[in-house]
């Protein structure tokens, strides 16, 4: 079981390297939607490390949906997804390895790149290994509650902006976790209570995104 989840993984590793497209649309749009706000509020340092965090936030939560449409699409439309259905292999086992390869491929690089903006929006070093741990910790909820709208809508043509109607909602949590474990830093409060409920938040959606994904697949293989 373990050599199948590696090989869903690295099979997705390799198509999003070939295109390519996905991960160099979500790094751009993260940088655009970052680097611009100091050029529309002004250079001001404290200002910009203040509402920094949110920015990075927001923008990392929005760069998230950019392309969540496409982790079941292409093995929708082949007919891969009706052939490892008919497997004895759980579905929920090919959504987890899905949302794996899709983080590694976009949520990964959203962690990586925290420091930088981090360092254009002024914050504190205190506050960007903040911002990195909570990023660590959210970037991979975001993608498997996200995993759920993409389920539902992978029959439809045009399903991104439905699958931010639905999610969103959902992502407000993170967000606000997200957001005060950082803030608490910065005001030298202990930032454990939102680490620890980010990291719940983690494990909830590891539980019961593979679930209700697979229920949706199920539901639009029908």
């Amino acid at each position: 079981m373990f050599k199948i989840f590696l090989s869903i993984v690295k099979r997705d590793l390799k198509l999003s390297y070939k295109q390519g497209n996905t991960s160099l649309n979500i790094v751009i749009y993260f940088f655009l939607s970052v680097s611009l706000f100091p050029l529309g509020v002004g250079p001001e340092t404290e200002l910009l490390s203040k509402i920094g965090p949110g920015i990075v936030w927001v923008s990392a939560l929005f760069s998230s949906v950019l392309s969540l449409d496409k982790i079941f699409q292409a093995d929708f439309e082949d007919g891969s997804l009706e052939i490892f259905n008919l497997t004895a292999i759980p579905l929920e086992f090919l959504v987890l390895a899905k949302a794996l390869a899709y983080w590694l491929t976009s949520g990964l690089l959203l962690v990586i790149l925290c420091p930088i903006f981090g360092l254009i929006l002024s914050m504190s070093s205190k506050s960007i290994l903040y911002l990195t741990i909570t990023m660590l910790l959210g970037t991979p909820t975001l993608i498997l509650v996200g995993s759920i709208g993409a389920s539902l809508t992978v029959g439809l043509k045009r399903g991104s902006m439905l699958i931010s109607l639905l999610i969103l909602p959902l992502y407000i949590p993170i967000l606000i976790f997200g957001v005060s474990a950082i803030d608490a830093s910065i005001n030298d409060v202990s930032a454990k209570p939102q680490l620890l409920l980010l990291g719940s938040l983690l494990c909830f959606s590891l539980v019961l995104s593979p679930i209700a994904s697979a229920a949706g697949l199920r539901i639009n293989m029908e």
